[in-house]
């Protein structure tokens, strides 16, 4: 079985989500399961960061579509960074790069919340 890991880690308003492992159908209900708390905690200013995530799927990339109204909705924002070549391509593939602010660092994604 793949495996995966969401670590979540706040600071002040930006909440910063590291995605470890593969991110597919069987592991993308933890991945729904951390958006879903930020929201709950009403973190609204979320970065992910993809620097250890090896693997992406069409239902990863789902998980990002089914939260980022709400979290817009709330004067919020995803942000994604940290990508390899390889996931990367796969956001490039499906037009995220219109949709989503996809980052170097997480560093660059806090500066660029506070200059918002």
């Amino acid at each position: 079985m793949s495996g995966f890991e969401v670590m979540h880690q706040g600071d002040g308003e930006c909440v910063v989500l590291f995605l470890k492992g593969f991110l597919d159908a069987h592991t993308a209900p933890a991945l729904e399961s951390a958006l879903q708390k930020c929201i709950d905690e009403r973190k609204f200013k979320i970065i992910v960061n993809f620097q250890e995530l090896t693997y992406i799927s069409s239902a990863g990339l789902g998980v990002f579509m089914g939260f980022i109204e709400e979290v817009r909705e709330n004067s919020g924002d995803i942000k994604l960074t940290n990508m390899s070549a390889k996931i990367f391509r796969v956001f490039d593939l499906l037009g995220f790069p219109a949709l989503y602010q996809i980052l170097e660092t997480s560093d660059e994604a806090k500066e660029n919340f506070e200059l918002n």
